[in-house]
Protein backbone atom coordinates (compact mmCIF):
# COMPACT_ATOMS: atom_id res chain seq x y z
CA UNK A 1 0.00 0.00 0.00
CA UNK A 2 1.34 3.46 -1.01
CA UNK A 3 1.29 6.07 1.72
CA UNK A 4 -0.93 8.96 0.77
CA UNK A 5 0.87 12.36 0.88
CA UNK A 6 -0.44 14.96 3.32
CA UNK A 7 -3.32 16.98 2.10
CA UNK A 8 -2.56 20.66 1.35
CA UNK A 9 -5.44 23.01 1.04
CA UNK A 10 -5.03 25.22 -2.01
CA UNK A 11 -5.38 28.94 -1.71
CA UNK A 12 -8.70 30.47 -2.34
CA UNK A 13 -8.07 31.20 -6.00
CA UNK A 14 -10.60 30.47 -8.70
CA UNK A 15 -9.63 27.18 -10.43
CA UNK A 16 -6.77 26.43 -8.02
CA UNK A 17 -8.56 23.59 -6.14
CA UNK A 18 -9.25 21.74 -9.35
CA UNK A 19 -5.66 22.09 -10.59
CA UNK A 20 -4.20 20.82 -7.28
CA UNK A 21 -6.48 17.75 -7.26
CA UNK A 22 -5.46 16.89 -10.81
CA UNK A 23 -1.75 17.17 -9.92
CA UNK A 24 -2.08 14.73 -6.94
CA UNK A 25 -4.02 12.18 -8.99
CA UNK A 26 -1.35 12.20 -11.75
CA UNK A 27 1.66 11.74 -9.38
CA UNK A 28 0.18 8.97 -7.15
CA UNK A 29 0.44 6.03 -9.66
CA UNK A 30 3.99 7.01 -10.75
CA UNK A 31 5.23 7.08 -7.14
CA UNK A 32 3.72 3.63 -6.38
CA UNK A 33 5.32 2.02 -9.47
CA UNK A 34 8.70 3.54 -8.68
CA UNK A 35 8.63 2.21 -5.10
CA UNK A 36 7.79 -1.39 -6.19
CA UNK A 37 10.56 -1.41 -8.82
CA UNK A 38 13.10 -0.12 -6.30
CA UNK A 39 12.26 -2.89 -3.78
CA UNK A 40 12.48 -5.66 -6.43
CA UNK A 41 15.83 -4.46 -7.79
CA UNK A 42 17.26 -4.17 -4.29
CA UNK A 43 16.21 -7.75 -3.43
CA UNK A 44 17.73 -9.17 -6.62
CA UNK A 45 20.92 -7.27 -6.05
CA UNK A 46 21.18 -8.59 -2.50
CA UNK A 47 20.82 -12.20 -3.73
CA UNK A 48 23.43 -11.78 -6.44
CA UNK A 49 25.78 -10.07 -4.06
CA UNK A 50 25.34 -12.84 -1.47
CA UNK A 51 26.12 -15.54 -4.06
CA UNK A 52 29.18 -13.62 -5.21
CA UNK A 53 30.31 -13.27 -1.60
CA UNK A 54 29.89 -16.99 -0.89
CA UNK A 55 31.87 -17.83 -4.02
CA UNK A 56 34.63 -15.28 -3.95
CA UNK A 57 35.33 -14.22 -0.39
CA UNK A 58 38.30 -16.08 1.17
CA UNK A 59 37.76 -17.42 4.71
CA UNK A 60 39.45 -15.69 7.54
CA UNK A 61 42.15 -17.38 9.59
CA UNK A 62 39.78 -17.76 12.54
CA UNK A 63 37.16 -19.42 10.36
CA UNK A 64 39.73 -21.85 8.93
CA UNK A 65 40.89 -22.78 12.40
CA UNK A 66 37.36 -23.38 13.59
CA UNK A 67 36.66 -25.63 10.60
CA UNK A 68 39.78 -27.76 11.23
CA UNK A 69 38.95 -27.99 14.92
CA UNK A 70 35.47 -29.24 14.11
CA UNK A 71 36.74 -32.09 11.88
CA UNK A 72 37.08 -35.42 13.76
CA UNK A 73 40.62 -36.39 14.61
CA UNK A 74 42.04 -33.03 13.42
CA UNK A 75 42.13 -30.60 16.35
CA UNK A 76 44.04 -27.44 15.90
CA UNK A 77 46.64 -28.37 18.53
CA UNK A 78 47.38 -31.89 17.15
CA UNK A 79 51.10 -32.79 17.18
CA UNK A 80 52.96 -33.56 14.00
CA UNK A 81 52.28 -37.03 12.57
CA UNK A 82 55.08 -39.52 13.32
CA UNK A 83 57.18 -40.98 10.50
CA UNK A 84 55.42 -43.80 8.68
CA UNK A 85 51.90 -42.48 9.24
CA UNK A 86 49.93 -42.34 6.01
CA UNK A 87 47.43 -39.80 4.78
CA UNK A 88 44.56 -41.76 6.31
CA UNK A 89 45.94 -41.51 9.86
CA UNK A 90 43.78 -39.67 12.39
CA UNK A 91 44.69 -38.08 15.70
CA UNK A 92 42.86 -39.00 18.92
CA UNK A 93 43.76 -36.97 21.97
CA UNK A 94 44.80 -38.89 25.12
CA UNK A 95 41.73 -37.67 26.96
CA UNK A 96 39.42 -38.92 24.28
CA UNK A 97 41.25 -42.26 24.09
CA UNK A 98 40.62 -42.72 27.78
CA UNK A 99 36.99 -41.70 27.36
CA UNK A 100 36.20 -44.27 24.65
CA UNK A 101 38.35 -46.99 26.24
CA UNK A 102 41.06 -47.54 23.64
CA UNK A 103 43.26 -50.58 24.31
CA UNK A 104 46.14 -51.85 22.21
CA UNK A 105 48.21 -55.01 21.90
CA UNK A 106 51.63 -55.73 20.43
CA UNK A 107 51.95 -57.94 17.36
CA UNK A 108 54.21 -60.75 18.54
CA UNK A 109 56.05 -63.79 17.20
CA UNK A 110 55.11 -66.65 19.47
CA UNK A 111 54.57 -70.40 19.78
CA UNK A 112 50.99 -71.40 19.05
CA UNK A 113 49.36 -74.60 20.21
CA UNK A 114 47.21 -76.14 17.46
CA UNK A 115 44.39 -77.27 19.74
CA UNK A 116 40.82 -77.60 18.47
CA UNK A 117 37.91 -78.08 20.87
CA UNK A 118 34.53 -79.03 19.51
CA UNK A 119 31.29 -80.72 20.49
CA UNK A 120 30.63 -84.35 19.60
CA UNK A 121 27.81 -86.83 20.04
CA UNK A 122 27.78 -90.58 20.66
CA UNK A 123 26.02 -92.64 17.98
CA UNK A 124 25.27 -96.26 17.13
CA UNK A 125 27.92 -98.15 15.21
CA UNK A 126 26.32 -98.37 11.79
CA UNK A 127 28.40 -101.43 10.93
CA UNK A 128 26.76 -103.32 13.83
CA UNK A 129 23.07 -102.74 13.15
CA UNK A 130 20.58 -105.05 11.47
CA UNK A 131 17.02 -105.01 10.20
CA UNK A 132 14.95 -108.18 10.53
CA UNK A 133 12.84 -109.18 7.53
CA UNK A 134 11.04 -112.43 6.76
CA UNK A 135 11.74 -114.19 3.46
CA UNK A 136 8.19 -115.47 3.21
CA UNK A 137 4.79 -113.92 3.86
CA UNK A 138 2.78 -115.00 6.88
CA UNK A 139 1.26 -114.10 10.22
CA UNK A 140 3.02 -113.34 13.52
CA UNK A 141 1.83 -116.30 15.59
CA UNK A 142 3.71 -115.38 18.76
CA UNK A 143 5.83 -112.36 19.82
CA UNK A 144 8.75 -113.00 22.22
CA UNK A 145 10.35 -109.50 22.26
CA UNK A 146 7.63 -106.94 22.74
CA UNK A 147 9.21 -103.51 23.47
CA UNK A 148 11.91 -101.18 22.20
CA UNK A 149 15.19 -101.04 24.12
CA UNK A 150 15.13 -104.62 25.30
CA UNK A 151 18.48 -106.39 25.26
CA UNK A 152 18.65 -109.52 23.12
CA UNK A 153 21.28 -112.21 22.63
CA UNK A 154 22.47 -114.07 19.61
CA UNK A 155 19.98 -116.85 18.73
CA UNK A 156 17.25 -115.52 21.01
CA UNK A 157 13.76 -115.92 19.46
CA UNK A 158 12.11 -112.69 18.38
CA UNK A 159 8.77 -113.98 17.05
CA UNK A 160 7.15 -117.10 15.54
CA UNK A 161 5.80 -116.87 11.97
CA UNK A 162 3.02 -119.02 10.50
CA UNK A 163 3.27 -119.29 6.72
CA UNK A 164 1.17 -121.71 4.64
CA UNK A 165 3.82 -121.63 1.91
CA UNK A 166 6.47 -122.67 4.41
CA UNK A 167 4.31 -125.53 5.73
CA UNK A 168 3.85 -126.77 2.15
CA UNK A 169 7.58 -126.59 1.51
CA UNK A 170 8.25 -128.69 4.62
CA UNK A 171 5.72 -131.29 3.48
CA UNK A 172 7.35 -131.42 0.02
CA UNK A 173 10.75 -131.96 1.59
CA UNK A 174 9.51 -134.80 3.79
CA UNK A 175 7.79 -136.42 0.81
CA UNK A 176 10.95 -136.26 -1.29
CA UNK A 177 12.99 -137.71 1.53
CA UNK A 178 10.53 -140.59 2.06
CA UNK A 179 10.51 -141.35 -1.67
CA UNK A 180 14.28 -141.52 -1.73
CA UNK A 181 14.32 -143.88 1.28
CA UNK A 182 11.74 -146.21 -0.33
CA UNK A 183 13.79 -146.44 -3.50
CA UNK A 184 16.82 -147.34 -1.44
CA UNK A 185 14.90 -150.08 0.32
CA UNK A 186 13.53 -151.48 -2.97
CA UNK A 187 16.97 -151.58 -4.57
CA UNK A 188 16.11 -149.30 -7.47
CA UNK A 189 19.27 -147.65 -8.72
CA UNK A 190 18.33 -145.90 -11.98
CA UNK A 191 15.67 -143.40 -10.67
CA UNK A 192 17.84 -142.46 -7.67
CA UNK A 193 19.48 -139.34 -9.26
CA UNK A 194 16.04 -137.83 -9.86
CA UNK A 195 14.87 -138.35 -6.30
CA UNK A 196 18.10 -136.94 -4.92
CA UNK A 197 17.68 -133.82 -7.06
CA UNK A 198 14.10 -133.36 -5.85
CA UNK A 199 15.20 -133.72 -2.22
CA UNK A 200 18.05 -131.21 -2.68
CA UNK A 201 15.71 -128.69 -4.37
CA UNK A 202 13.19 -128.93 -1.51
CA UNK A 203 15.94 -128.40 1.06
CA UNK A 204 17.39 -125.43 -0.83
CA UNK A 205 13.99 -123.73 -1.04
CA UNK A 206 13.56 -123.86 2.75
CA UNK A 207 17.06 -122.50 3.31
CA UNK A 208 16.29 -119.54 1.07
CA UNK A 209 13.34 -118.83 3.36
CA UNK A 210 15.73 -118.58 6.35
CA UNK A 211 15.12 -122.11 7.64
CA UNK A 212 18.38 -123.09 9.33
CA UNK A 213 20.11 -126.47 9.17
CA UNK A 214 19.18 -127.08 12.80
CA UNK A 215 15.52 -126.49 12.02
CA UNK A 216 15.69 -128.85 9.03
CA UNK A 217 17.27 -131.52 11.21
CA UNK A 218 14.49 -131.02 13.75
CA UNK A 219 11.96 -131.41 10.92
CA UNK A 220 13.52 -134.69 9.87
CA UNK A 221 13.46 -135.99 13.43
CA UNK A 222 9.83 -134.97 13.94
CA UNK A 223 8.72 -136.45 10.61
CA UNK A 224 5.94 -133.89 10.13
CA UNK A 225 5.82 -130.14 9.23
CA UNK A 226 5.97 -127.58 12.03
CA UNK A 227 3.27 -124.94 12.11
CA UNK A 228 5.50 -121.92 12.70
CA UNK A 229 9.00 -120.75 11.89
CA UNK A 230 10.95 -119.06 14.69
CA UNK A 231 12.90 -115.89 13.73
CA UNK A 232 15.95 -115.32 16.00
CA UNK A 233 18.36 -112.44 16.69
CA UNK A 234 21.57 -112.54 14.62
CA UNK A 235 23.77 -110.98 17.37
CA UNK A 236 23.83 -109.51 20.87
CA UNK A 237 22.32 -106.02 21.01
CA UNK A 238 19.29 -103.93 21.83
CA UNK A 239 16.04 -103.34 20.02
CA UNK A 240 15.98 -99.94 18.30
CA UNK A 241 12.70 -100.33 16.42
CA UNK A 242 9.81 -102.80 16.56
CA UNK A 243 6.99 -102.84 14.02
CA UNK A 244 5.79 -106.43 14.50
CA UNK A 245 2.72 -107.23 16.60
CA UNK A 246 1.02 -110.49 17.49
CA UNK A 247 -1.43 -111.56 14.79
CA UNK A 248 -0.01 -109.11 12.22
CA UNK A 249 0.38 -110.17 8.60
CA UNK A 250 3.93 -109.47 7.45
CA UNK A 251 5.57 -109.56 4.03
CA UNK A 252 9.23 -109.71 3.00
CA UNK A 253 9.35 -105.96 2.35
CA UNK A 254 8.37 -105.07 5.93
CA UNK A 255 10.94 -104.33 8.68
CA UNK A 256 9.82 -106.23 11.78
CA UNK A 257 12.76 -105.33 14.08
CA UNK A 258 15.84 -103.13 14.00
CA UNK A 259 18.70 -104.17 16.26
CA UNK A 260 22.02 -102.57 17.24
CA UNK A 261 25.15 -103.98 18.83
CA UNK A 262 26.40 -101.59 21.56
CA UNK A 263 29.71 -103.36 22.27
CA UNK A 264 31.32 -100.53 20.29
CA UNK A 265 30.02 -97.01 19.79
CA UNK A 266 30.81 -94.12 17.49
CA UNK A 267 31.68 -90.59 18.54
CA UNK A 268 30.96 -88.05 15.80
CA UNK A 269 32.43 -84.53 15.91
CA UNK A 270 32.24 -81.45 13.71
CA UNK A 271 34.80 -78.77 12.87
CA UNK A 272 34.62 -75.60 10.77
CA UNK A 273 35.74 -75.63 7.17
CA UNK A 274 38.99 -73.80 7.89
CA UNK A 275 39.86 -76.37 10.58
CA UNK A 276 39.10 -79.44 8.46
CA UNK A 277 42.43 -79.29 6.62
CA UNK A 278 44.29 -79.77 9.92
CA UNK A 279 42.48 -82.96 10.94
CA UNK A 280 43.48 -86.29 9.39
CA UNK A 281 42.60 -89.92 9.74
CA UNK A 282 44.64 -91.54 12.51
CA UNK A 283 44.94 -88.40 14.67
CA UNK A 284 44.37 -88.87 18.38
CA UNK A 285 41.56 -87.01 20.16
CA UNK A 286 40.47 -86.75 23.78
CA UNK A 287 36.84 -87.52 24.62
CA UNK A 288 35.55 -85.70 27.70
CA UNK A 289 32.16 -86.39 29.28
CA UNK A 290 30.55 -83.23 30.72
CA UNK A 291 28.38 -85.03 33.29
CA UNK A 292 30.82 -87.67 34.47
CA UNK A 293 29.24 -90.65 32.71
CA UNK A 294 32.74 -92.04 32.18
CA UNK A 295 36.34 -91.07 32.60
CA UNK A 296 38.04 -89.11 29.81
CA UNK A 297 39.01 -91.47 26.99
CA UNK A 298 41.44 -91.42 24.10
CA UNK A 299 40.33 -92.36 20.61
CA UNK A 300 41.72 -92.34 17.11
CA UNK A 301 39.97 -90.72 14.18
CA UNK A 302 38.74 -93.50 11.91
CA UNK A 303 37.09 -91.47 9.15
CA UNK A 304 36.68 -87.88 7.93
CA UNK A 305 33.46 -87.35 6.01
CA UNK A 306 33.96 -86.05 2.45
CA UNK A 307 31.13 -83.48 2.42
CA UNK A 308 30.41 -80.16 4.16
CA UNK A 309 27.11 -79.80 5.97
CA UNK A 310 25.20 -77.15 3.96
CA UNK A 311 23.34 -75.94 7.06
CA UNK A 312 26.20 -75.53 9.54
CA UNK A 313 29.13 -75.29 7.08
CA UNK A 314 31.05 -77.88 9.10
CA UNK A 315 32.92 -81.10 8.34
CA UNK A 316 32.21 -84.24 10.37
CA UNK A 317 34.65 -86.87 11.56
CA UNK A 318 34.23 -89.97 13.68
CA UNK A 319 36.12 -92.21 16.08
CA UNK A 320 35.28 -95.59 17.65
CA UNK A 321 35.09 -96.27 21.40
CA UNK A 322 34.79 -99.66 23.14
CA UNK A 323 31.58 -100.02 25.14
CA UNK A 324 31.53 -103.57 26.48
CA UNK A 325 29.69 -102.60 29.66
CA UNK A 326 27.14 -100.45 27.75
CA UNK A 327 27.91 -97.51 30.04
CA UNK A 328 27.98 -95.01 27.16
CA UNK A 329 24.59 -94.15 25.73
CA UNK A 330 23.95 -93.06 22.13
CA UNK A 331 23.00 -89.40 21.55
CA UNK A 332 25.10 -88.28 24.55
CA UNK A 333 26.98 -85.00 24.05
CA UNK A 334 30.73 -85.04 24.64
CA UNK A 335 33.64 -82.62 24.23
CA UNK A 336 36.33 -83.53 21.71
CA UNK A 337 39.84 -82.08 21.99
CA UNK A 338 42.26 -82.40 19.09
CA UNK A 339 45.92 -81.63 19.85
CA UNK A 340 47.91 -80.57 16.81
CA UNK A 341 51.56 -79.77 16.50
CA UNK A 342 52.74 -76.46 17.97
CA UNK A 343 54.04 -73.92 15.46
CA UNK A 344 55.61 -70.45 15.56
CA UNK A 345 53.79 -67.54 13.92
CA UNK A 346 53.51 -63.76 13.95
CA UNK A 347 50.01 -63.40 15.38
CA UNK A 348 47.43 -60.73 16.15
CA UNK A 349 44.42 -61.08 18.49
CA UNK A 350 41.18 -62.00 16.76
CA UNK A 351 39.43 -59.06 18.43
CA UNK A 352 41.81 -56.63 16.68
CA UNK A 353 40.77 -57.72 13.17
CA UNK A 354 37.94 -55.92 11.36
CA UNK A 355 36.50 -58.29 8.75
CA UNK A 356 34.20 -56.69 6.17
CA UNK A 357 34.06 -59.79 3.99
CA UNK A 358 35.88 -58.17 1.09
CA UNK A 359 38.90 -57.21 3.19
CA UNK A 360 40.47 -57.67 6.59
CA UNK A 361 42.33 -54.86 8.30
CA UNK A 362 43.55 -53.66 11.68
CA UNK A 363 44.02 -50.20 13.19
CA UNK A 364 47.71 -49.57 13.60
CA UNK A 365 48.60 -47.43 16.62
CA UNK A 366 51.38 -44.95 15.78
CA UNK A 367 52.99 -42.74 18.35
CA UNK A 368 51.65 -39.39 19.58
CA UNK A 369 47.99 -40.49 19.38
CA UNK A 370 47.82 -41.24 15.64
CA UNK A 371 45.92 -44.29 14.32
CA UNK A 372 45.83 -45.67 10.80
CA UNK A 373 43.90 -48.56 9.13
CA UNK A 374 46.19 -51.22 7.66
CA UNK A 375 45.12 -54.10 5.37
CA UNK A 376 46.40 -57.51 6.47
CA UNK A 377 46.52 -61.03 5.05
CA UNK A 378 45.76 -63.68 7.66
CA UNK A 379 45.78 -67.44 7.91
CA UNK A 380 43.07 -69.62 9.49
CA UNK A 381 42.44 -68.64 13.13
CA UNK A 382 44.10 -70.68 15.86
CA UNK A 383 42.09 -70.26 19.03
CA UNK A 384 41.91 -66.52 19.78
CA UNK A 385 44.77 -65.60 17.44
CA UNK A 386 45.23 -65.00 13.72
CA UNK A 387 48.55 -65.93 12.09
CA UNK A 388 49.78 -63.00 9.99
CA UNK A 389 50.81 -63.56 6.38
CA UNK A 390 51.38 -59.90 5.42
CA UNK A 391 50.41 -56.38 6.49
CA UNK A 392 51.95 -55.95 9.94
CA UNK A 393 55.18 -57.10 11.55
CA UNK A 394 56.28 -58.18 14.99
CA UNK A 395 56.54 -55.15 17.27
CA UNK A 396 53.68 -53.18 15.70
CA UNK A 397 50.88 -52.14 18.01
CA UNK A 398 47.23 -52.64 17.03
CA UNK A 399 43.95 -51.52 18.59
CA UNK A 400 41.95 -54.27 20.33
CA UNK A 401 38.98 -52.29 21.69
CA UNK A 402 36.94 -49.30 20.47
CA UNK A 403 38.46 -49.83 17.05
CA UNK A 404 35.07 -49.36 15.38
CA UNK A 405 34.79 -45.82 16.77
CA UNK A 406 38.26 -44.97 15.52
CA UNK A 407 37.52 -46.62 12.20
CA UNK A 408 34.41 -44.48 11.78
CA UNK A 409 36.53 -41.35 12.21
CA UNK A 410 39.02 -42.50 9.59
CA UNK A 411 36.16 -43.18 7.18
CA UNK A 412 34.64 -39.76 7.91
CA UNK A 413 37.99 -38.04 7.33
CA UNK A 414 38.46 -39.85 4.01
CA UNK A 415 34.93 -38.92 2.93
CA UNK A 416 35.44 -35.24 3.76
CA UNK A 417 38.76 -35.12 1.94
CA UNK A 418 37.24 -36.82 -1.08
CA UNK A 419 34.31 -34.38 -1.05
CA UNK A 420 36.68 -31.41 -1.03
CA UNK A 421 38.59 -32.84 -3.99
CA UNK A 422 35.64 -33.81 -6.17
CA UNK A 423 32.96 -31.11 -5.62
CA UNK A 424 33.54 -27.98 -7.75
CA UNK A 425 33.20 -24.66 -5.96
CA UNK A 426 33.69 -26.29 -2.53
CA UNK A 427 36.70 -25.34 -0.43
CA UNK A 428 37.09 -27.03 2.97
CA UNK A 429 38.83 -24.02 4.48
CA UNK A 430 42.06 -24.12 2.45
CA UNK A 431 43.82 -20.72 2.35
CA UNK A 432 44.06 -18.89 -0.93
CA UNK A 433 47.36 -19.07 -2.84
CA UNK A 434 49.84 -16.33 -2.12
CA UNK A 435 49.42 -13.24 -4.28
CA UNK A 436 45.89 -14.11 -5.35
CA UNK A 437 43.03 -11.74 -4.67
CA UNK A 438 39.42 -12.66 -4.53
CA UNK A 439 37.28 -10.38 -6.69
CA UNK A 440 34.90 -8.28 -4.68
CA UNK A 441 31.46 -7.37 -5.72
CA UNK A 442 31.11 -3.59 -5.67
CA UNK A 443 28.33 -2.17 -3.63
CA UNK A 444 27.68 -5.43 -1.68
CA UNK A 445 28.86 -5.68 1.94
CA UNK A 446 30.71 -8.82 3.12
CA UNK A 447 28.34 -11.49 4.39
CA UNK A 448 29.45 -14.64 6.25
CA UNK A 449 27.30 -17.74 6.56
CA UNK A 450 27.25 -18.88 10.20
CA UNK A 451 28.13 -22.57 10.68
CA UNK A 452 29.55 -22.90 7.11
CA UNK A 453 33.21 -21.82 7.27
CA UNK A 454 34.97 -21.49 3.94
CA UNK A 455 31.83 -22.20 1.94
CA UNK A 456 31.67 -20.46 -1.43
CA UNK A 457 29.01 -20.66 -4.06
CA UNK A 458 29.24 -19.68 -7.67
CA UNK A 459 27.46 -16.39 -8.42
CA UNK A 460 25.16 -16.41 -11.44
CA UNK A 461 26.32 -14.23 -14.34
CA UNK A 462 24.92 -10.68 -14.29
CA UNK A 463 22.69 -9.90 -17.21
CA UNK A 464 23.56 -6.98 -19.44
CA UNK A 465 21.90 -3.80 -18.31
CA UNK A 466 20.99 -5.15 -14.88
CA UNK A 467 21.06 -2.74 -12.01
CA UNK A 468 23.99 -2.67 -9.63
CA UNK A 469 23.03 -3.14 -5.98
CA UNK A 470 22.88 0.20 -4.28
CA UNK A 471 22.11 2.20 -7.47
CA UNK A 472 18.86 4.03 -8.03
CA UNK A 473 16.66 2.75 -10.84
CA UNK A 474 15.65 5.15 -13.51
CA UNK A 475 12.03 5.74 -14.35
CA UNK A 476 11.29 5.83 -18.01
Amino acid sequence: MTKEPPRIDPPNVPGAATAAADLVDRRRPRASIAAVVAIAVASAGAGVGLGARLRRSPPSAATHGDAMASMPGMPGDAPAAPPGAGSSAVYISPGRQQLIGVRTAVVAHQRVEGTVRTVGVLAYDETRTAQIHTRVSGWVEQLFVDYVGKAVHRGQPLFALYSPDLVTAQADYLAARDAAHRMDDAGHVEPRPGSDALLAASRERMKRWDVSDAQIAELERAGHPTRTLTIASPFDGVVLEKTAFAGQYVTPDMTTFKLADLSTIWVVGQVFEYEAARIHRGDTIDVEFPYGQAKPLHARIEFVYPEVDPQTRRVRFRAVLPNADHAMKPDTYVTLVWHGEATHHVVVPREAVIDTGARKYVLLAHGDGYFEPRDVQLGPPIGELYPVVAGVAAGDRVVTSSQFMIDSETNLMAAMQGMAMTMPGMDMGAPAPAGSAAPADPGMPDMDMPGMPGMKMDAPPRAAGSATPGSTPRAH
